[in-house]
C-alpha cells in the first residue's frame, strides 16, 4: 500500500498514526531498517521529514533518496548524531532480534529531543501458538524466522525503557484495518502474501509501544 493514501486518515495504520504526529520538517530515525520497504512508506506519508537510518548491514535497497544511512551494531555501537538530534524513532521487528537492549536504549534516549517519541512494533505472545507459514517471507509462528531471539512483551519493554529514562505513553495491538478487514475475503483464497498479511492484521500478530522522553 502506498502511504500517500493514508495522508488523511493515518488512523487506519497505526504505524502511519504515530508518524503522522511528528513535528512538520522534523528529524525521523529508523533503527533495523532492514530492506527500507516502511521506511519508503514513511517518506510517502511525510514527505516533509528529514529521514535518518541504522541497520547492521545495508544500505537497504528501498531507502528513500533523502534519507541519510548508516551501518551501526545497535547492541555494540553508538549511534553517529548529536544528542537531541532526533523528534522521532522508530523500531519495527527489532527488538525481538537482540540480545541486549540496554545500549540501544540508552542511545535511542540521547539522540531523542526533549518530548521526543519512539516507537516499538514487535511480535505479539500469540505469536508463539499459531501455525507456521510456507512462506518464509511472512512468518506466521514467532519461531518461523530464525533470527528472532526471544519474545519482548509489552510490559517487559516497558521496564526497560524505563531504565533508559524513558517513559511509556502508549501501547496497544499493531494494525492496519484496511489489511485486517480485507481477511474475509481472502479466507477461502488460495495462500499468499497477501492473504497471510491480511490474516496477521486481522489476528493483531503484533504489539506496540510508544515511549516519550522527558524535558529533562
Amino acid at each position: 500500500m502506498n502511504w500517500t493514501r493514508l495522508r488523511h486518515i493515518p488512523w487506519v495504520d497505526t504505524r502511519a498514526r504515530f508518524v503522522a504526529a511528528t513535528p512538520v520538517g522534523g528529524a525521523l530515525l529508523d533503527l533495523g531498517t532492514a530492506e527500507g520497504e516502511t521506511l519508503s512508506h514513511i517518506a510517502e506519508l511525510r514527505p516533509d521529514l528529514r529521514l535518518f537510518s541504522v541497520d547492521k548491514s545495508g544500505p537497504p535497497e528501498q531507502c528513500p533518496a533523502n534519507c541519510q544511512f548508516q551501518s551501526v551494531d545497535l547492541e555494540k555501537e553508538k549511534l553517529p548524531w548529536l544528542d537531541g538530534s532526533m523528534d522521532a524513532i522508530t523500531s519495527f521487528h527489532l527488538v525481538e532480534h537482540l540480545s541486549d537492549l540496554s545500549l540501544m536504549l540508552s542511545e535511542t534516549r540521547r539522540v531523542l529531543k526533549p518530548n521526543g517519541r519512539i516507537y516499538f512494533e514487535t511480535p505479539h505472545p500469540k505469536s508463539l501458538v499459531l501455525s507456521s507459514s510456507l512462506n518464509t517471507r511472512v512468518p506466521l509462528n514467532f519461531f518461523d524466522d530464525l533470527t528472532h531471539v526471544r519474545i519482548v512483551t509489552v510490559g517487559g519493554l516497558a521496564h526497560h525503557v524505563r531504565a533508559a529514562g524513558l517513559e511509556p505513553s502508549g501501547h496497544g495491538t499493531a494494525r492496519n484495518w484496511l489489511f485486517a478487514a480485507t481477511w474475509p475475503f481472502f479466507m477461502f483464497l488460495p495462500e499468499s502474501r497477501k492473504k497471510i498479511t491480511a490474516r496477521l492484521h486481522w489476528l493483531g500478530w503484533s504489539a506496540y509501544l510508544i515511549a516519550r522522553r522527558g524535558k529533562g
